[in-house]
């Protein structure tokens, strides 16, 4: 009897020890998910976690979660001042820039020789290269911290499109280019300002790099998901190493330094696109031109929504 009684108290003890670690188990599982949900959220705080009530896991947990909440804010703060002196740089040289542009321009309608003509030219040229780089390194600078948000829509491609467009087939016929709209209709949830910046920039590239007597031709494709504004061109091509390369910031490929540009174009379409759930797609080869496709969700997503909130 004696032997039963004690079997039955171990066995109680053994169930017991069981529940008490399921519990314990239960608690810290939802502790940790509780810590990494805030840390997805970004409302991570140490203060909110008392390390006296955590085991050993929870507690290597927090100290890793506190040091990536950290590094997060150095990082915001630091892109934040990035954004703060951009901007202040680009106030500062406003008006020594259009000056400059006005002071060039007064130069060109003066008497000169070849030679004093074309320096005056060059620092025009000059100086509106200075502009553009100044006001892409703003938006950038501006879309990357929040400062700049966009608003995507549901709405129809076509008259965005048909714009951007338009905007360039003067500058292709000067050229000797033939630009082309194929089939235009489609929808989309975008933002129609800068999706129309981001599309533009895929234009001036493609009518950039294209060879008098080329085509550049601008459509929109259809899928279940997205739709594609699609630029294909018949320029030079783009080597496959530089294919990945060419949507960093300031990147130029080795066979592109002769055409005008500062290399931030395609980096700031590739940010317009992730900001409304989408992405961009380069399709190339050497000789036989490219083709870039910006897609964009039909469908506001979830992406769309945390990224086109009102700041």
């Amino acid at each position: 009897m004696n032997e039963y009684f004690v079997a039955g108290i171990a066995l109680l003890i053994a169930l017991m020890a069981i529940l008490c670690g399921l519990w314990r188990t239960r608690r810290t599982m939802k502790r940790l998910d509780a810590m990494f949900a805030a840390a997805t959220d970004g409302t991570f705080l140490e203060t909110d976690f008392d390390e006296s009530r955590l085991s050993a896991l929870e507690s290597r947990v927090r100290r890793y979660l506190t040091a990536s909440a950290l590094s997060a804010r150095s990082i915001q703060e630091q892109k934040d001042q990035l954004s703060t002196l951009i901007s202040d740089i680009s106030h500062q040289t406003k008006t020594p820039v259009a000056n400059l542009l006005l002071y060039a321009q007064l130069l060109e309608e003066q008497p000169l020789t070849q030679q004093e003509q074309s320096c005056a030219q060059a620092i025009a040229a000059q100086a509106e290269k200075l502009q553009v780089l100044i006001e892409a390194l703003v938006k950038t600078s501006r879309l990357e911290t929040g400062i700049l948000a966009l608003h995507p829509e549901e709405g129809m491609l076509s008259p965005m499109v048909k714009r951007a467009a338009a905007q360039y087939i003067p500058k292709a016929e000067a050229k000797g280019i033939t630009l082309t709209l194929g089939q235009t209709e489609g929808d989309a949830c975008f933002d129609p300002k800068w999706t129309e910046e981001a599309l533009c920039n895929i234009l001036d590239n493609a009518v950039k790099y294209t060879p008098a007597g080329g085509v550049v031709t601008v459509d929109v494709k259809n899928y279940e998901l997205f739709s594609a504004i699609r630029v294909a061109d018949t320029g030079p091509g783009i080597l496959e190493e530089d294919q990945a390369k060419i949507f960093s910031r300031f990147y130029r490929a080795s066979d592109a330094y002769q055409e005008e540009g500062v290399g931030i174009g395609l980096y700031l379409t590739r940010q317009i696109a992730q900001k409304q759930g989408g992405y961009v797609k380069v399709e190339s080869a050497p000789g036989r031109g490219s083709m870039f496709s910006l897609y964009l969700p039909r469908e506001r997503s979830g992406e769309t929504e945390k990224n086109g909130r009102t700041p």
